[in-house]
């Protein structure tokens, strides 16, 4: 009976949606974690059996007491027992083990991808209000906290609870006053906990954010550090990275120094537990009320029972701990996603923008943008810096949602399609290049996953990569380091060329693709540039005028407005901004 009612509790609370809301818990993972707690469940009962044994040897051989003899077969028995008892606690915790630590360490790859797949469906306007390092640390520091609970926090919590309640009810039939008495104390320490919890969660919430500032601060250190070193501000003299530092110190001293203080009290209050009990104990035992045998067994489970409360006690404030983390994902994970439809047909690939009005927060960037980019044609965005050239471009390809307006592909709302359908239609050439640490031949691949060897080097061919390709010792199975530190500029820009070539995307926005290039690679990005944009909608942004004067439209932006529009023999004749500017 009393096992049916544990497994019942343990069914319960492993189902409920707060507790699976709390873990973002799947249902493979609720059901691997109720695996988990009862397996921890008979791991904590079978720890007991060594202390049952014990008890029944001192029962044989105090025997003489009371004028009994003891009997050497029983203790030959109980030694045997203990023997199997030494397989069964072996057994049990291997099996603890597997349903527990394997089964959350795959729990926490599935929470890490989920958390990923979410980041990458979110807009980009999500990403202008987070830092990176507060991003990364979602997905390994707060994932990372979730694993450590449904491994060694909440199985062995609920674990722990289920087997004190049992062996309650367990001693509750040889005595229930004396098994009272022993969990006397236990809601008095309860109640000490429970009234820290609010202290200790903002002690909490100050660590992850000083955690956070230092990891911000070392990440901007790291950066920085050709700067930092030539202006002798390394170590120490790193004044903000140095504060970071002391502050996470100071804030791991004060949660130790307050948790530490709480956790001692609370054990100090339930292990007095035990005096209580001696104290029923020997009034029962004056009274005729309870045998020595009996209160002697009672007090030696005493000392053994407050084992598991107090793991208990000493997880809580793990608990409270991963409460902050779980806020932090909940945030990221309930965060609106970019959605669209699939399916809707783009039949053309002409970009139109109808009175377009956007702003980044609060600071307005465009004001009623109006044109249209030809399939086919090259239509070039010109104008003075913080005009909206990048912006327009990120909105044509719904990196962000326009305010108002309507940004279209071939006459269809972008927002209407799903990002991920939408972007099969772009490719991407950016001024800042972004390569992974990788070979050459998958940086490429990028662009069209299943593409072959063969397409591969056709399209570095095409965007004069192979001329430096072929130097390197490993050819295009070189690994490039990090954001392929091991190249030029100029042949970093060239690989994203080749990556946008193997996509073949029927729109191709060049995002000042050329700015920072030196003239000798220059020429071979503009030849590659050239390959790339045959028969394609392309929208380029430029400083350099001269690199657009080709152009078959040029849009002219100032401050967030059109004010010209035309070819460069037009708007050169016009004597308006373009003029001034060329």
């Amino acid at each position: 009976m009393s096992f049916f009612i544990i497994f019942v509790l343990l069914h319960f609370v492993t189902r409920t949606i707060i507790f699976r809301n709390y873990l973002l818990l799947d249902k493979n993972a609720e059901k691997g974690l109720r695996n988990a707690a009862i397996a921890c469940f008979f791991t904590s009962l079978s720890l007991m059996l060594p202390f049952m044994i014990t008890i029944g040897l001192f029962i044989e051989v105090l025997k003489p007491l009371t004028g009994e003899d003891i009997s050497w077969n029983r203790i030959w028995i109980l030694f045997g027992l203990g023997a199997i008892a030494f397989i069964v606690i072996f057994l049990l915790s291997k099996h603890d083990y597997m349903k527990t630590y394997v089964s959350s360490y795959h729990q926490s790859e599935a929470t890490r991808l989920r958390v990923a797949e979410q980041m990458r469906k979110l807009p980009m306007s999500f990403f202008n209000t987070r830092d990176l390092s507060e991003l990364s640390s979602n997905i390994m520091t707060d994932c990372t906290n979730i694993e450590t609970a449904t491994s060694n926090i909440v199985p062995q919590l609920l674990a722990n609870i289920a087997s004190s309640v049992f062996v309650l009810i367990c001693l509750a039939f040889f005595d229930w006053r004396m098994a009272l008495s022993i969990f006397a104390m236990l809601p008095i320490a309860a109640l000490v906990f429970w009234m820290s919890r609010k202290l200790q969660n903002r002690l909490f919430v100050k660590h992850i954010s000083a955690k956070l500032t230092a990891e911000k601060q070392s990440q901007e250190y790291l950066d920085g550090i050709k700067v930092i070193r030539s202006c002798n501000l390394g170590g120490e003299k790193y004044k903000k990275l140095d504060d970071a530092f002391t502050e996470l110190r100071s804030a791991a001293i004060r949660i130790e120094l307050v948790s530490g203080s709480i956790m001692a009290l609370s054990s100090m209050l339930l292990r007095s537990g035990i005096g209580v009990a001696a104290f029923v104990g020997i009034h029962l035992l004056t009274s005729g009320r309870i045998d020595f045998l009996v209160m002697l067994m009672f007090l030696l489970i005493a000392t053994r029972i407050y084992g598991p409360i107090l793991t208990v006690l000493t997880l809580l404030p793990d608990i409270l701990y991963l409460q902050v983390s779980n806020r932090r994902l909940r945030t990221l994970m309930d965060s609106e996603v970019m959605t669209g439809e699939t399916s809707t047909p783009i039949r053309n690939t002409d970009l139109s923008f109808d009175k377009v009005s956007f702003a980044y927060g609060e600071e307005p960037v465009l004001d009623e943008v109006s044109f249209v980019a030809k399939a086919g044609q090259i239509t070039a965005l010109v104008g003075p810096s913080g005009s909206g050239k990048s912006t327009i471009s990120k909105l044509a390809a719904r990196f962000w949602d326009a305010d108002s307006g309507t940004v279209n592909i071939g006459g269809v709302n972008v927002k209407e399609l799903d990002p991920e359908y939408l972007m099969q239609h772009f490719s991407f050439v950016f001024q800042e290049v972004i390569l992974f640490n990788d070979t050459i031949e998958n940086n490429i691949r990028i662009g069209k996953p299943n593409a072959g060897e063969e397409e591969i080097k056709s399209a570095a061919k095409a965007a004069c990569c192979d001329e430096f390709i072929e130097k390197l010792p490993d050819g295009y199975k070189t690994m490039l380091g990090e954001n392929g530190a091991t190249l030029s500029g100029g042949e970093r820009q060239r690989i994203s060329i080749a990556r946008a070539l193997l996509k073949d995307a029927p729109v191709v926005i060049l995002d000042e693709a050329t700015a920072s290039l030196d003239p000798e690679n220059e020429v071979f990005v503009q030849q590659a540039i050239n390959r790339l944009v045959v028969g394609k909608t392309v929208l380029v942004i430029a400083h350099r005028l001269r690199t657009v004067l080709h152009a078959d439209h040029i849009v002219v932006l100032e401050q967030g407005r059109v004010v010209e529009a035309g070819s460069s023999t037009e708007l050169l004749a016009h004597n308006g901004l373009f003029s001034k500017l060329y």
